[in-house]
């Protein structure tokens, strides 16, 4: 038996004696501790790391008593998917309207908001609108620019869902004798969701990083701590490393959401 035949049937003998999810959860064990050992070798400072992390995890207030941290990073992402969804399933509507003017707004404002950089228009809410006699707050400026902006291409995916759903569900429902509202949220809606949630979850997983712009205007946020104990300290890496860590579990949080929501919405389609 040659070199390669031995090494497939030791392959062949893994498998069997190992399932699936253990060769998963293997693959991320080995995965993880690399990373860990990677990291080990910059000579970190774990005293600052312990210092500080309870301000960059947003167990205690800031300064002013309001929320800081990771706790403020996931506010903000919340008011601003709770705001962006409104936005873009309105928007999605707009599109798949026969009216030319809902169209027509629905269409530029997409078009401007994924065509533009989210920073430039944080920078045109935050510091534009005072110029107008409109001061909003940087949090609230920051939950602004984030809405907009991902509320414009999440209407592409609501609409994409939408339509994909065959028309003949629609016209089986109204053969039922079923009003064209009950069709869309009993019928179109639920099967659309299928394919709506793994790009919309992807999205929010991108607010929460993107999230990071809004320390431009001093909020308390992840990043905008990470900058600021690592230049008092001189120990960036430290810092950065820790909020890397810190964005990296909020995103895994909102992983295992989504999967939850795929298995719900997926159940029609499960064997």
């Amino acid at each position: 038996m040659s070199a390669y035949e031995r090494l497939m049937v030791t392959l062949a003998w893994v498998r069997r004696l190992f399932g699936f999810r253990t060769r998963l959860y293997l693959t991320w064990l080995a995965l993880f501790l690399l990373f860990v050992a990677f990291f080990l070798s910059f000579d970190l400072k774990f005293s600052i790391i312990a210092d500080k992390f309870p301000n960059l995890a947003g167990f205690r207030l800031g300064p002013n008593g309001f929320l800081q941290g990771a706790a403020l990073t996931l506010f903000v992402c919340l008011c601003s998917i709770v705001v962006s969804v409104l936005l873009g399933f309105a928007a999605a509507l707009a599109r798949l309207s026969s009216s030319a003017v809902l169209f027509g707004v629905a269409s530029f404002y997409t078009s401007f908001f994924r065509g533009t950089p989210l920073l430039i228009q944080i920078m045109l809410i935050y510091l534009g609108l005072p110029q107008l006699q409109i001061v909003p707050g940087a949090i609230t400026a920051g939950v602004v620019a984030l809405s907009l902006n991902y509320g414009a291409y999440l209407s592409e995916i609501f609409r994409a869902g939408i339509i994909g759903v065959a028309q003949g569900q629609r016209q089986a429902a109204l053969a039922l004798g079923m009003r064209p509202a009950t069709i869309f949220w009993s019928v179109t809606l639920p099967q659309a969701m299928r394919t709506i949630i793994p790009p919309t979850a992807n999205q929010f997983i991108s607010m929460l990083k993107d999230s990071s712009l809004i320390s431009v205007m001093g909020v308390w946020e992840v990043m905008f701590l990470a900058q600021s104990y690592g230049r008092s300290s001189y120990r960036y890496l430290e810092m950065l490393t820790t909020a890397a860590v810190i964005y990296w579990l909020l995103s895994f949080g909102l992983e295992l959401v989504q999967a939850r929501l795929e298995r719900y919405y997926g159940r029609g389609y499960q064997r």
